[in-house]
Parts: C-alpha cells; sequence; structure tokens
C-alpha cells in the first residue's frame, strides 16, 4: 500500500524569488499591528486590568440587547461598562473596572456585581447568569508584568540558544521571526478587539516554541548543505533547504492545525480567545520560517564559501593544540 505523501519528494519551489515581497509585505502587516495596538489598543481581559466580569445568556432571544443592557447598566453609577458577545449572538459579558476604593474593601466589588445583576435580571427576567469572575487592580497588574516578562525571557532564550547552536546571523533571523509572529498575533486580537486573557499569554509563549522548533529544522538543513554544496549560490542553497524540508513543515502544521479548527469552531468559548491565536501562531509561524528567517542569511553576507561552523573552529583549535601549534 502506497504512503499519502502530501509533499512529493522532488519539490522544487522557488520560495526565495519572492523574498523581498513578501518581506516587504511583512513589514507593512507588522506596522499596520503596531499602529493598531496603539491607537484602538487590546481588549484587555479581567485577568490583566481588574474588575467584575459577568458572564450572561439571554436565553429565548436571538440577540443580547447590547445598547439597552449598555445603557441599563450605565445608570447604576459605576461607569460605562464593557459589553462584548461571545459565542452564540445572545450571550455577552459584561465587564466594569472596579469601584473606587475595592482594593481596601473587596466588599464593593462584590456589591457592586449584585446590583449588576439585580438590575439586568430585572430589565431581562429569562436572562441566566454563566459567572461572575473578579480580579483585583493589583493582581491584574502584576499578572499583566510576569506575563510580558515571561515573552521576554522567551525571546531571549531562543535568541541565545540559536546563537550558541549556529552561528550570531541564524540567532539574529530567529529572532527577527519570533518578533514577526508575535506582532502580528497582537495585531490581529487589536483588530478584533477578542479578549486577551492570561490564556493568550500562554498562546503566545506555544507559538515561540512552535515557530522556534520549524526554524531551527529549516537552520538544521541549511547548515548541512552550506557544508555540502560549497560553491552552489546562497538564494538556490535556501530553496534547495526549505524544499527538502517542506513536507515535514506541511504536515506538523496539519496535524496541529487540524485539532485547533475544530476547537475554534466548537471548542468552549473560554479558550476561543486561546484557540484562535494558536492556529494564526501555526500559520505565520510557517511562514516566517521560509520568508522571514531564512532571507536573513543573505541579507547578513552567508555564503557557502564563506560559512564555517563553530564547531569546526573549535575542532580546529583542537587539532593544533595536540599538535602543539597554539
Amino acid at each position: 500500500m502506497k504512503l499519502l505523501k502530501l509533499v512529493p519528494d522532488d519539490t522544487n519551489i522557488g520560495f526565495l524569488k519572492w523574498r523581498n515581497i513578501a518581506f516587504g509585505i511583512s513589514i507593512l502587516l507588522m506596522i499596520a499591528s503596531i499602529a493598531l495596538v496603539a491607537t484602538r489598543g487590546l481588549n484587555f481581559g479581567v485577568d490583566f486590568i481588574g474588575g467584575q466580569m459577568i458572564r450572561t445568556t439571554f436565553v429565548g432571544e436571538q440577540t443580547a440587547p447590547v445598547e439597552a443592557l449598555r445603557e441599563s447598566v450605565g445608570e447604576l453609577g459605576y461607569g460605562d461598562p464593557t459589553i462584548q458577545r461571545f459565542g452564540a449572538e445572545n450571550q455577552v459579558s459584561i465587564r466594569m473596572k472596579l469601584p473606587e476604593g475595592a482594593d481596601m474593601k473587596p466588599e464593593l466589588a462584590n456589591q457592586m456585581a449584585e446590583k449588576i445583576i439585580a438590575k439586568v435580571k430585572e430589565d431581562h427576567p429569562k436572562v441566566r447568569i454563566d459567572g461572575v469572575d473578579s480580579v483585583s487592580g493589583k493582581v491584574s497588574s502584576e499578572l499583566f508584568d510576569k506575563g510580558l516578562f515571561a515573552l521576554i525571557a522567551a525571546a531571549l532564550g531562543v535568541a541565545m540558544y540559536v546563537w550558541f547552536r549556529f552561528e550570531w546571523q541564524f540567532g539574529v533571523g530567529a529572532i527577527w521571526a519570533l518578533v514577526h509572529d508575535i506582532t502580528l498575533t497582537f495585531g490581529l486580537f487589536a483588530l478584533t478587539q477578542m479578549e486577551f486573557d492570561l490564556n493568550t499569554i500562554a498562546a503566545l509563549l506555544t507559538i515561540i516554541g512552535y515557530s522556534l522548533n520549524d526554524t531551527i529544522v529549516i537552520y538544521d538543513r541549511i547548515r548541512e548543505n552550506l557544508m555540502k554544496y560549497r560553491k552552489m549560490d546562497m538564494p538556490a542553497l535556501l530553496d534547495l533547504s526549505v524544499n527538502e524540508t517542506l513536507s515535514r513543515t506541511v504536515m506538523t502544521s496539519l496535524t496541529i492545525l487540524t485539532p485547533l479548527v475544530v476547537l475554534v469552531l466548537f471548542g468552549p468559548d473560554v479558550i476561543f480567545g486561546f484557540s484562535v491565536a494558536m492556529a494564526f501562531g501555526i500559520f505565520v509561524g510557517s511562514y516566517s520560517s521560509i520568508y522571514q528567517s531564512a532571507p536573513f542569511l543573505i541579507w547578513f553576507g552567508v555564503s557557502s564559501d564563506s560559512f564555517v561552523p563553530s564547531e569546526k573552529i573549535a575542532d580546529s583549535k583542537v587539532e593544533r593544540l595536540n599538535e602543539g601549534k597554539v
């Protein structure tokens, strides 16, 4: 029985001929993502801003009365609520900032939630309260700082690993690919205003791991070919390396994307943002491994003639030490 092969063994796709166009598109998307985050901001969850989030379902109604709900809750005097649909059209979350003094008196937050729930039930008797989440401002600030630190530490750790594993040019290419992936994911959340919470931070850390894994596989094949084909032009060598690893990249990406798409379509609402971030990150991670990290080796002047891997240099020094020449 013949094995199923999504990618033939003899693929010869000229990926690198599009490298300048792809890089230009990526730069524009990154600028747009940064602009979206700066102008629209991220829809931070209660994890990061502190406050109360009340999840409701308007049973028997096709759509939730968002405008009426915003007006009635706003009349309670706690400020303007943030009301967002999630899941079905008749499901919304009501997010309110913590009332003044709630850090010192937690009961103020509970009183606010009770009044909001009572008001919603008064106006909509068939409403179902699915849950109430509460996070203090101090805790939410600490969570955001630690989440940001985790992202920066992971990116720096990746750069150091690739630098020592290969050469410094490879490390720069890998860290650029990670910055590209994370920036576009932030842009997606700013554009769609999906809730950005701790689950999203976990997705971003997972994206860093996947993107690094895919990049390392391609880099390892590039290094082998650099030592094998000493006279080959660098663009042709990179195309050869990418095509040789293309089957692995496609199979790995599809294997991961399949359950993620199922989670996006049919999974619980609480992990919707995580699932979307992961699915998007797998796609851009595969793209950046080919069109971001690989072309950097050309732009930094790496070639088959000039490339000498660090372990070869170390072996040469050992040999000369043994011969008494150093």
